[in-house]
């Protein structure tokens, strides 16, 4: 059976890694394997963090939507329990 080498294979992989990281500090955009870590640690952090704005934005929302029913007597739990009050009437 012949040898495999995967000359250009591993050169694109390699490449992939090394276009992703252009740009980070030192040989985290240079060596493959620096490259390769701050890489797959980026990814981690971006999918971590794509939640956590999702959540932090609701947090937001909710304490906004508070804020505006607060001058019209009643919270925004008393309002979701009562049904007297729609968001739509304090988006202004």
């Amino acid at each position: 059976m012949a040898r495999v080498k995967r000359g250009s294979k591993r050169r694109a992989r390699r490449k992939k890694y090394l276009k992703r990281t252009k740009g980070f500090f030192l040989t985290k955009s240079k060596l493959y394997q620096s490259a390769q870590e701050a890489a797959n640690r980026a990814e981690r952090y971006a999918f971590r963090d794509r939640r956590a704005k999702k959540r932090q934005y609701r947090r937001l929302w909710i304490e906004s939507v508070g804020h505006r029913a607060r001058p019209q007597g009643f919270g925004r739990s008393g309002r979701a329990r009562r049904g007297r009050f729609c968001a739509t009437c304090v988006e202004g």
